[in-house]
């Protein structure tokens, strides 16, 4: 930003008050510090890009910014999809992407204590040195950072059976709006001394402070390898159809997902996985429940996709091509968005409404002339469609703007949310004000005031002044 004084004093401040921690101005800022994955979100110009290292250059940074009066927006690795980690214009982004050490695995208590940098997969390779198991495992696994997932309470894979990120977060360390680090919650399983702040921070999206540790729970890691049963359908709705039927029998898979063709196709472009099998659907259910357990749980869920008119269904077999399959599920959007530019969403529906909430997917996809793909934490509820941007013109982008908001308007009508994991960030703010009640909004900007009284951290998101989708940041 030329001819910025304000940013020369920021400048100049960071680094008298924390020399250890880098700061980036000028070129040196580029557009991947600017934005997150959400395409079309808007961003802004940032005066520097703060690196810290540990908590007090958090604080340094943070007291920093609130002396001179310029805007924070945190920022993990940058995988969101919602715009939460964008820019405003003016601001600092506080990176936390050096923050990236595990500093204690409790082998007894079951624990691990990290910094928010710390990606969510290599905390899972290092719990698994120790027999234990971090559960949520969003798609971005091998890039996403715990601080993020913490931030936008990630879901993933497994959370149909093993909850979110929240259901593992047993305290967490912040830096408020002062320069302040205080310690919420703590390392115990319960813990009701006072206001849940902790679970308050947990899905805060950085709008109330920057996230410095985090303490989680873990779990022993089953020995058994896990059954897998595989459902090929002509029609998405049958597919759905299916995944009432696993609710409705009361069973609980590990994982239950949803894969349409045009993702197997674009996974099978771009890897040569050979598994694109020319069905509309493919769903994956997996039971780890050990033993003769599992066994009968695959059974039950076999019954349930060929009940609801699977063409072919089976247990499968062969443990390699169980995993590549679900290796699949998980490249469906970077194999979309490899030939084009995807807007995706975010709904969640109860599961009973599943089928008919692919059904209208594919109306409004119809109706507006867009191609939507889908891919679903089907297991919970949780769609999310995936709106192919057909061009550059105004038209288009209109018209996948409102394939958005239309299928959001679509899961509250069915008794849904407008987000499930991915956060409101940008994109969302519309529909969380349809969603919430006035008194509710009230709160929620009653809680924001009372933690960021100056309204520093993460200006405009979530519960910001709405501003229209734009085609100005898409990739």
């Amino acid at each position: 930003m030329p001819e910025d004084p304000l940013g020369d004093t920021l400048t100049a401040a960071l680094r008298a008050r924390a020399p250890q921690c880098r700061v980036l101005t000028g070129a040196e800022v580029t557009e991947g510090h600017l934005r997150d994955e959400a395409a079309g979100a808007p961003f802004g110009r940032a005066r520097a890009v703060a690196l810290p290292q540990d908590t007090s250059q958090v604080s340094a940074v943070v007291r920093t910014c609130a002396e001179l009066g310029v805007p924070i927006v945190p920022r993990g690795a940058g995988t969101g999809l919602s715009g939460g980690a964008n820019a405003v214009e003016g601001c600092l982004v506080l990176a936390t992407e050096r923050m990236d050490r595990v500093l204690r695995v409790d082998v007894d208590d079951h624990t691990a204590t990290v910094q928010p940098g710390v990606v969510n997969d290599d905390l899972k390779r290092v719990c698994a040195g120790h027999g234990l198991w971090y559960p949520p495992d969003p798609a971005s696994s091998a890039w996403s950072t715990i601080g993020g997932n913490v931030a936008t309470n990630a879901g993933g894979i497994c959370c149909v059976k093993y909850g979110v990120t929240r259901d593992y977060v047993l305290g967490l360390e912040a830096v408020v709006a002062d320069g302040t680090a205080v310690r919420l919650g703590g390392r115990t399983v319960k813990g009701v001394a006072g206001y849940d702040l902790r679970g308050l921070f947990t899905g805060s999206e950085g709008t109330l402070g920057v996230i410095t540790e985090v303490t989680l729970r873990l779990r022993v890691r089953r020995p058994e390898p896990p059954v897998t049963v595989v459902g090929l359908f002509d029609e998405l709705t049958a597919a759905g159809r299916a995944v009432a039927a696993v609710a409705a029998r009361g069973l609980t898979p590990a994982a239950l997902e949803l894969v349409d063709r045009h993702c197997l196709q674009a996974v099978d472009e771009w890897k040569r996985t050979g598994l694109e099998p020319g069905a509309a659907a493919l769903l994956l259910a997996r039971s780890d429940a050990g033993g003769g357990a599992a066994e009968e749980e695959g059974r039950a869920l076999l019954d349930c996709f060929r009940g609801a008119g699977a063409t072919w269904a089976d247990v499968s077999t062969d443990p390699v091509e169980a995993d590549a399959l679900f290796e699949a599920r998980r490249l469906a959007y970077p194999a979309l968005a490899r030939r084009g530019p995807v807007l995706t969403e975010d709904v969640c529906v109860p599961r009973s409404r599943v089928p008919e909430m692919l059904e209208r997917i594919a109306g409004i996809s119809a109706s507006r002339g867009v191609a939507v793909a889908n891919i679903a934490h089907a297991g919970d509820g949780n769609l999310h469609p995936l709106i192919i941007v057909p061009g550059p013109d105004e038209a288009a982008l209109a018209r996948v703007h409102g394939v958005f908001e239309e299928l959001m308007d679509a899961a509250l009508a069915l008794g849904g949310t407008v987000t499930a994991e991915h956060g409101v960030g940008l994109l969302k703010r519309g529909g969380l004000r349809r969603e919430s009640s006035a008194a509710a909004l009230a709160l929620q900007h009653a809680v924001k005031r009372a933690l960021d009284p100056r309204g520093l951290f993460n200006p405009g998101k979530v519960l910001g002044p709405d501003r229209p989708w734009s085609p100005g940041a898409a990739s």
